[in-house]
């Protein structure tokens, strides 16, 4: 995108650079023939209003305008875009994993929580117990600028802005009424999306003494099948590599026809694990299964959705209200109803009693065991994958209101603000369809009126699985959050390169965190479940800062902040109690601009932060939460007592969550060395070298750390009784501690151009980042492969773009690169042995996953004087499919591909209007 840092002398190089706008302003000199009339303004990174828009800290503007080119439709496609970007919450993520509806930022890739995202300046609502937002909220159409800070402000902002801000500003004045809409087809079908937006306004706060401006946005998105991609259409995966072939698989026991487990009456051991059809069916297994053993598996796959649907409603007021001279007031409300529907495989059963003289029994499993066993045979169970009774169907109804009131204004040199924030996320989690009622299947199966080990097309009471699908509520998660906040900067005195500015401020604010569960989920009705816990939580914090900036000389600046935060410790309602630690921090940054030529400047700053954790990582209790992503077999040998609440094959075990109330605060360092060269009016470039280090990071160990060495983490192994079969399975509990020590470093870089070429204006851009370090203390390195904590930190990340415009017409083309990475190790068959699949030689593979090059296209054409404009593009150009992968962790139940960090729509192509009225 049009990225370029504020570091900026003239009006020309401002409108051209801090709002986005392409470079024909700068290259007609229309407007040089004035003399420029400038406005005091505050960039995110600061709490000083100035005129002077050199500045020491690394700030991106996008304006509406650059927006548009870049042919996203929401924010969170904006966000996915940014280089400096990696490793959000995305909505794949809701696909079996724990995305939970939402979508986040997330800079530098050290974790969302590291990023703080603000509207208009002021805090949001957080989608979690702790700071993270759902960016969803947003409506694309009502943000007129965009501005990143890619460099830490604890000391101006507080806890959690370590990586960066980014800071949403909304349209504040808008002239009559705008009224757009767009498509987005995949060629390949599935995934249609459509907007429409409507945004009116009126009044001018100089010259009319108000402003009001009004929004309507609606997006509609469609869902995405594994069966409308060949990528993702199948667990079962069969590849080249090197010259051989192989072959993965990542499926379930829980199949369809359904798999029976014989128990010894004598001790319950187990004796015999097997599949009744494939035994009736010459040892051949039903469609979507594969063999193991005498057991089949179900590819589960190629049933889900891999990306969710979803339905978004925003509407936005903001308004302006001059008071007096040198008072005005001010409001903003924005209120979002985001429904998101995810869809993953039809229910796995677990192991499910069955009746010794039942007739399902008797007819279907008791003819395939030998005498030995059927003498010795004490109980029964079968796997089952409910097929019939459709996909596990779950809905996000996210509702999030922000809504700000405040008073800015003068007196004397003296400029002010106060504002109060009064914030709310609500988040039920509803289960529409698919999710079965233990004691009612139960009672089905045992009954004989569901055969759990009939084929699927021998399935004929369609209706039969009907009284055992629970719909309805299961939780709600929700947050509110109450905040005030007021700042105020004045010159103090004359230095040699002109006034010292004083800023100082404050903040408070209180945030609650309850989440509820319904009586289902608390009697834990369902399969194979655990009752949910609920909780409710609240902290408060405060803040207060100063910073001043200092004009030592023409060429020189230095700005000092300082800040002092409190945070207290966690009020657990529920339990009546407080938990975790109260604690306070003062953090600092200093930061310097050196002018060494009119063309070239040094900047480079420094600071600390201050963190806390989560309140749900401090006081949650322990709460089931899911399975594994991957598959495991026992990692405990026979004699050992865990190894009996294993399953016989490769499987998922059930996960818990944990907090942990002694958890210490985090603190970091972070600092910036960055030159920033305007040799001409139509170029600039900029390089930045930055360290972000991480003390007390607090985090958990993944599943496969787990798994991998069972000796050193046997205490985050446990058990979860399954109450069908009253039988005890072995979990592991993923609790939060603090781990040491997390660093990254890397290099930013942006480069653009212009030229005038007769009546054409050409625009050539790129910037990137480059990542040299990644390293934790607990997961060791993520760069450039999948790592321990099952993601990728990618080394390098560029956009390049060229725009072309001339007259009515403007053509943009987008370049968006990944750098390649070493994939998650597996264990592989090696297929052409002669071999009969799934029982052929294995070995372990990591593939080397290629580098990513996506082009976007965009055709945009405007008349009737600038009021109506049309566009037309295609997204992913050459319809570059995702590489292969074979990770199990670290998103959600897609299989073959890694939905974080590849565009599964393929190519696209988009039409869009805009017209004002």
């Amino acid at each position: 995108m049009i990225i370029r840092d504020i570091k900026r002398h003239t009006l020309t190089r401002f409108r051209a650079a801090a709002f986005g706008v392409t470079l024909a302003t700068t290259l007609t000199g229309e407007v040089t023939a004035q003399k420029p009339v400038l406005e005091e303004i505050v960039v995110t990174g600061s709490a000083i209003r100035r005129i002077d828009l050199d500045q020491a800290l690394p700030v991106t503007v996008l304006n509406a305008s650059a927006i548009r080119s870049t042919g996203v439709s929401n924010v969170n496609e904006l966000i996915e875009k940014l280089p400096a970007m990696q490793n959000m919450t995305v909505p794949a993520d809701s696909v079996g994993g724990g995305g939970g509806g939402i979508r986040t930022a997330n800079l530098r890739g050290i974790g969302e929580e590291y990023t703080l995202s603000l509207l208009n300046g002021r805090r949001m609502s957080p989608a979690t117990s702790g700071s993270t937002i759902d960016l969803s909220s947003i409506p694309l159409a009502a943000v007129e600028r965009v501005e990143i800070l890619r460099d830490g402000a604890s000391a101006l902002y507080g806890s959690d802005a370590i990586a960066g801000v980014v800071n949403f500003i909304l349209k504040d004045s808008v002239e009559g009424i705008t009224v757009s809409s767009r498509f987005d087809e995949p060629l390949a079908g599935g995934g249609r999306s459509f907007t429409v937006d409507v945004v009116g306004g009126l009044g001018d706060p100089a010259t009319d003494g108000y402003s009001f401006v009004l929004a309507y946005s609606r997006e509609d998105q469609g869902a995405l099948a594994a069966a409308d991609r060949t990528f993702s259409e199948s667990g079962f995966v069969a590849f080249s590599e090197g010259g051989r072939d192989y072959y993965f698989e990542n499926s379930s026991a829980n199949a369809i026809p359904g798999n029976a487990f014989v128990y010894a009456e004598s001790n319950g051991g187990r004796i015999r694990f097997f599949n009744p059809d494939r035994a009736q069916n010459g040892g051949v297994c039903a469609p979507q299964t594969t063999p193991s053993g005498e057991s089949c598996r179900f590819d589960y796959t190629s049933t889900l959705e891999i990306l969710p649907e979803h339905e978004r409603d925003s509407i936005f007021v903001n308004g302006r209200v001059r008071i007096g001279d040198n008072l005005t007031g001010f409001a903003t409300v924005l209120h979002t109803a985001n429904e998101q529907i995810s869809r993953i495989a039809p229910y796995p059963t677990g192991e499910v009693p069955l009746p010794l003289d039942s007739d399902v029994v008797r007819s279907e499993v008791l003819p395939h065991l030998t005498p030995d066993e059927l003498a010795a045979a004490g109980a029964i169970t079968g796997t089952w994958r409910a097929l019939p009774g459709g996909n596990r169907t779950r809905a996000h109804d996210i509702e999030t209101t922000n809504a700000t009131f405040g008073l800015e204004g003068s007196r004397g040199d003296l400029d002010y603000q106060v504002g109060m924030t009064l914030a709310s996320m609500s988040n039920p989690s509803d289960y529409l369809t698919g999710w079965l009622i233990r004691d009612t299947f139960v009672d089905l199966v045992g009954s004989g009126r569901i055969n759990i080990f009939a084929n699927h097309s021998e399935f004929m009471d369609g209706d039969a699985l009907a009284p055992a699908i629970y719909s309805g509520n299961w939780s709600v998660t929700d947050t509110t959050m109450h905040a005030f906040n007021g700042t105020a900067s004045m010159p103090l005195f004359e230095l040699a390169g002109g006034e010292a500015m004083l800023a100082v401020g404050a903040d408070w604010r209180e945030t609650e965190y309850e989440h509820t569960i319904s009586k289902a989920n608390a009697d834990a009705i369902l399969l194979y479940g655990a009752p949910g816990t609920p909780y409710l939580m609240e902290r408060a914090q405060y803040g207060i800062f100063v910073e001043l900036l200092l004009s030592l000389a023409d060429r020189l600046e230095l700005t000092a902040s300082l800040r002092h935060d409190e945070i207290d410790a966690v009020e657990d309602r529920l339990g009546g109690r407080t938990i975790g630690l109260h604690d306070h921090d003062l953090t600092y940054k200093l930061a310097t601009m050196f002018d060494a030529t009119d063309r070239v400047s040094f900047r480079a700053s420094f600071g600390t932060g201050f963190k806390a954790p989560s309140m749900r990582q401090i006081g949650q209790p322990r709460t089931a939460g899911g399975y594994t992503s991957g598959d495991y077999l026992c990692p405990f040998e026979a004699h050992d007592p865990l190894a009996a609440l294993c399953w016989p094959d490769e499987a998922q075990y059930p996960v818990f969550r944990e907090g942990h109330e002694g958890l210490r605060f985090e603190t970091s360092e972070q600092w910036n060395v960055g030159v920033v060269l305007t040799p001409w009016d139509d170029f600039d470039a900029t390089i930045d070298y930055w360290s972000i280090e991480l003390e007390n990071f607090v985090s958990s160990l993944t599943e496969a750390q787990i798994f991998a060495d069972p000796v050193k983490y046997r205490h985050l192994f446990t058990s979860m009784t399954n109450l069908s079969t009253g039988r005890d399975d072995l979990a592991i509990i993923k609790a939060f501690v603090n781990v040491g020590r997390k660093r990254t470093k890397g290099i930013d870089f942006a480069v653009n151009k212009g030229f005038v070429l007769g009546g054409v204006y050409l625009k050539l851009g790129v910037s990137g980042t480059w990542i040299g370090e990644s390293v934790s203390s607990l997961t060791g390195s993520s760069l450039g492969r999948f790592g321990e904590d099952a993601e990728v930190v990618f080394e390098r990340l560029v956009v390049a773009f060229a725009t072309i415009e001339h007259g009515n017409f403007a053509h943009n083309l987008w370049i968006n690169y990944r750098s390649g990475y070493d994939d998650q190790m597996q264990t592989v068959e090696i297929l052409g042995t002669g071999a009969v699949l799934g029982r052929g030689p294995r070995t372990q593979i990591q593939l080397d996953i290629d580098e990513q090059y996506i082009l976007d296209y965009q055709l945009r054409y405007t008349t009737l004087g600038d009021r109506l404009g049309l566009t037309v593009g295609i997204n992913n150009l050459t319809d570059e499919a995702p590489p292969l992968s074979l990770r199990d962790e670290g998103a959600g139940h897609q299989v073959g591909w890694d939905p974080r960090y590849s565009d599964a729509y393929g190519q696209t192509v988009y039409l869009g209007a805009e017209y004002a009225l």
